[in-house]
C-alpha cells in the first residue's frame, strides 16, 4: 500500500490514469483492472510463501528467484542459456573475465560491480549488500585491495551469501559483517581461489546450514573438498540445478548440496 500511495504522489497519471500500463512490480501489475499477472517460465512454476529458488547456471553464477517475481544472478557474464533473461538485479566480481562481463544488458536496472565499491540495495523484497574482500594478481603482482565481493542476499527471512573468487579467509572485521549466512555458496576449485584447508575453515567458522559448491572444474577437486567436509556436514547430491528453500525448510544439520550447473535451454516445441 505504501508503494501504492507513493508512485500515486509521484506519478499521479500512473496511478489514476485510466491507460496506465503496469508496473514491474506484481502488486501494481495484480491491482490493474482487467490485467493477470503471469509468471514467466524462468526455470520451473512460480514459488510458495517465504521460498527462493537457487538455480546454479555455470560456474560461479546462480540466480536467485523469489516468491513475487524478482530475480538476482551472482558473478554475471551476460549469457545464461538459450532463453532470454532480464534479472533485476546482477552482481559481478572481476578476478577473471569468467566473474563479469563489461557489456551487461543495459535493460537490467540493477547491476552491482563487486570491486571498489559498496552496495546496500533495498528493493523490498530482497536487499543486497556486499563486503569487499581483496584479490590476487594473476601475475604475481600487488594484491588489489577490495577487488573481490562477498555478496548477501536477504531474503524470505533467509540470508544468502555468495562468496564470489575468494582469495583470502575473512578477518574478524568481515566475518562480523556477513552476519549470519544460512546459505552459502563457496569456490571449491582447491586452489585458483581459496585453496580446500582454508575454504573448509571459512565454512566450518560461518556455520551455515546449507553450502552450496562452485567453481569446481571436475570431480577430483569436488570430492577432494567433501571429503574435508564429510564429518561436520552432511552431503546431498540431488541431481539437479537448482532447488527450492525457505527458513522453515532448513536442515537440521548442516548439509552441503551438490548443484549441477545447466543453462537454461528450453525444448522446442
Amino acid at each position: 500500500m505504501r508503494l501504492v500511495l507513493a508512485l500515486a504522489l509521484l506519478v499521479p497519471s500512473l496511478a489514476f490514469g485510466q491507460d496506465r500500463r503496469p508496473s514491474h512490480c506484481i502488486a501494481l501489475a495484480e491491482a490493474a483492472p482487467g490485467v493477470d499477472y503471469v509468471h514467466h517460465a524462468n526455470w520451473q512454476e512460480p514459488l510458495t510463501d517465504n521460498t527462493v529458488r537457487l538455480t546454479y547456471i555455470d560456474h560461479a553464477m546462480f540466480l536467485l528467484q523469489t516468491l513475487k517475481g524478482l530475480s538476482a544472478i551472482t558473478d554475471y557474464v551476460g549469457f545464461t542459456g538459450g532463453v532470454t533473461l532480464t534479472p533485476d538485479v546482477v552482481t559481478m566480481n572481476h578476478a577473471h573475465s569468467s566473474h563479469w562481463t563489461s557489456v551487461p544488458d543495459p535493460a537490467i536496472p540493477h547491476v552491482l560491480k563487486g570491486w571498489q565499491s559498496e552496495h546496500h540495495l533495498d528493493l523490498d523484497e530482497m536487499l543486497v549488500r556486499n563486503v569487499p574482500t581483496d584479490i590476487r594478481s594473476r601475475f604475481g603482482g600487488p594484491v588489489e585491495k577490495d577487488g573481490n565481493s562477498i555478496f548477501v542476499f536477504e531474503v524470505a527471512g533467509l540470508c544468502i551469501g555468495h562468496l564470489g573468487h575468494l582469495h583470502h579467509e575473512p578477518d574478524a572485521a568481515q566475518y562480523a559483517a556477513l552476519g549470519r549466512l544460512d546459505v552459502v555458496m563457496a569456490a571449491v576449485d582447491g586452489g585458483l581461489s581459496l585453496d580446500t584447508p582454508t575454504m573448509t575453515r571459512v565454512l566450518k567458522r560461518l556455520k551455515s546450514s546449507v553450502v552450496i559448491p562452485m567453481h569446481w572444474f571436475g570431480r577430483y577437486s569436488l570430492n577432494g573438498f567433501l571429503n574435508d567436509m564429510k564429518d561436520e556436514f552432511d552431503i546431498v547430491e540431488p541431481d539437479s540445478s537448482f532447488l527450492e528453500i525457505s527458513a522453515r525448510t532448513l536442515p537440521r544439520r548442516p548439509t552441503i548440496m551438490v548443484l549441477e550447473p545447466a543453462y537454461y535451454n528450453p525444448p522446442i516445441e
